[in-house]
């Protein structure tokens, strides 16, 4: 009896949280590390880029995979085909910028890749939360939170900031080890680019899903996004899809 009146006082002090305060440990939950403690895995990811024209043509698709692995804390990819072929030192060129423009986007995440929460504290500090109920997200308990940017909007210093400040959506937080475990994330209104002159973001629909593959590891398992805009005078639409699977420890041959 006692052991059970304790464990309903620690379930009513969390559903007691408020909305700032769960996505505070969130955030805080993000930065840390604990390399020593983690196993390593190894896994596969497939990601796919299409690009539409105004008249929803597709422009340009490519589809790319990784043979990825988990150690250390961190993610790291190795691009090994690009359309069914070995990939360029193109390719690799762009693979590497495209990690870099992420980390920013990322800001001090300490847990880089795929298994990286995007809730920075700096990211975090750009809106504003509700609490709208608790749920069951893949067989585990979890805080359904919205979020909204501030008004007024903080100092936008660069592009990035431009964007943050224009997008809402809906968090679920898992209640348990407070990492994100989806997030449903849109455009409020038009992004420009150079003022304008060199294009803008008009729409910006994305998912992500991210799966508990041990404890307290982490990993973005699936996303997809649609992002419609004009580039110069050319208006587009690009859609992305990426997905990992086949996690198994290091060392494990793969299976597929």
């Amino acid at each position: 009896m006692i052991i059970g009146a304790i464990g309903q006082t620690v379930a009513h002090a969390n559903s007691a949280m408020s909305a700032d305060e769960i996505i505070q440990r969130a955030a805080t939950r993000a930065q840390q590390t604990n390399t020593g403690a983690l196993p390593a895995f190894n896994y596969t990811k497939v990601t796919l880029t299409e690009e539409l024209d105004g008249s929803g043509n597709i422009r340009e698709r490519k589809e790319k995979v990784y043979d990825a692995s988990f150690r250390d804390g961190a993610s790291h990819l190795n691009l090994t085909e690009v359309n069914g072929h070995a990939p360029t030192a193109d390719d690799r060129k762009k693979q590497r910028e495209n990690a870099s423009m992420f980390q920013r986007l990322l800001g001090d995440s300490k847990k880089p890749g795929d298994n990286g929460s995007f809730l920075t504290p700096e990211i975090a500090a750009h809106f504003n939360y509700k609490l709208l109920g608790e749920t069951n997200l893949n067989g585990r308990a979890a805080y359904r939170i919205s979020f909204a940017p501030k008004s007024p909007e903080p100092p936008a210093h660069d592009l990035v900031d431009r964007l943050l400040n224009r997008v809402s959506g809906t968090l679920w937080i898992d209640r348990e080890e407070f990492e994100i475990a989806r997030a449903d994330v849109s455009l409020e209104s038009e992004v420009n680019v150079l003022g304008g002159f060199a294009g803008s973001l008009k729409k910006l629909a994305y998912t992500l899903v991210r799966t508990r593959i041990a404890d307290g590891v982490w990993f973005n398992t699936l996303s997809s996004g649609v992002f419609e805009g004009r580039k110069l005078l050319d208006s587009t639409c690009i859609k992305t899809k990426s997905e990992a699977t086949n996690f198994r420890p290091a060392g494990e041959i793969s299976k597929s």
